[in-house]
């Protein structure tokens, strides 16, 4: 590991504003890693950890700076990724979804369409349109190269793209556009300006996610921020989404631990001669395997909820590393 390597800092790229900064800010902090402004209010550090360089940058600075490889690691959402990478797929690893900034990417037709429901009929319409009146039927757009693959990959073929610069839903009732491909959060926006989404026009299920760039400068000293940084945010996932199970059962037959995998996806942390057990288990299922366990005979059974959960194996930075060169 060369001096130069090993102190070569790690970037990480949050959204500078709004409610995604909020929340990317918050779900660091649960991983115990506090966002801290710098002097300048686009760099920062991470409290506490040493070689991490925070850069605030608008979604579309972010998607495109891990698309360089000017940054490591990058919150922004997937459909920007998907839209705006060519090849996205080589170029960066989506290693987690953040559970904040959901938002559909959908095609959505006049309510007035009353037998357009679907893309084959909305292929059908498309043909009808084009023989009627010898032009395409214009969709509105942001979404270009989204809509692209999607409306290829369902057959339909007679259509323009109109590229939208402002508000997309406006379109088709401004005469802009016949229909539009657009974010939906709840849909009461199309509702409002009179459309509805295909039965099966969802392109994509969006939301914010932690990207790595493959194409970043992986040397030694960001691998090993980066496996920190992920450690610490696989145990905090881990310990949120499951409980910690304990009991005594003084007759621990043969299959007892097959049986509570196979029923409650649970896993043996510790047991002892004496009948000590102690599982972990997702939190959904905690309830029934302490019925369970009692029924084995557990007197009591405690359930805890955990801070971290730490593993020698890290799922995170092990995706990350498998697409990292040798």
């Amino acid at each position: 590991m060369s001096a130069l390597g090993a102190n070569k800092p790690l970037v990480l790229a949050v959204p500078s504003k709004g409610r995604l900064q909020e929340n990317a800010a918050a779900f660091f902090a649960r991983a115990g890693l506090e966002l801290v402004h710098g002097s300048r209010d686009y760099r920062g550090t991470l409290a506490g950890m040493a070689n991490v360089e925070i850069a605030f940058l608008s979604a579309t600075d972010i998607v495109a700076q891990l698309a360089s490889g000017t940054v490591h690691l990058g919150v922004t959402g997937e459909d920007l990724v998907r839209e705006t990478i060519a090849g996205a797929e080589a170029k960066v690893e989506l290693l987690a979804p953040l559970g904040f900034g959901h938002a559909h990417v959908v095609v959505a037709v006049p309510r007035a369409w009353i037998d357009v429901k679907t893309m084959a009929d909305l292929e059908d319409v498309a043909a009808a349109f084009r023989a009627r009146r010898g032009e395409r039927m214009r969709v509105a757009t942001k979404y270009v190269h989204l809509t692209r693959r999607f409306f290829a990959e369902r057959h339909v073929a007679d259509y323009r793209i109109v590229e939208s610069l402002g508000a997309t839903e406006g379109a088709p009732a401004a005469g802009k556009a016949e229909l539009i491909v657009d974010i939906s959060t709840t849909g009461a926006t199309l509702l409002a300006n009179a459309l509805k989404i295909l039965d099966d026009g969802t392109i994509l299920r969006s939301q914010a996610n932690l990207v790595a760039s493959v194409g970043a400068d992986w040397s030694a000293g960001p691998r090993e921020t980066a496996r920190i940084i992920l450690s610490r945010i696989a145990a905090e996932e881990e310990a949120r989404t499951t409980r910690e199970v304990s009991a005594v059962v003084m007759k621990l037959e043969d299959g007892l631990f097959s049986e509570a995998k196979a029923a409650f996806s649970a896993r043996a942390r510790f047991h002892a001669a004496d009948g000590r057990l102690t599982l972990n288990c997702p939190k959904d299922k905690a309830a029934p395997l302490a019925d369970w366990l009692i029924a084995q005979g557990a007197t009591h059974v405690c359930v805890a909820a955990q801070d971290y959960v730490f593993s020698a194996g890290n799922p995170l930075y092990q995706k990350l590393i498998a697409r990292l060169p040798r």
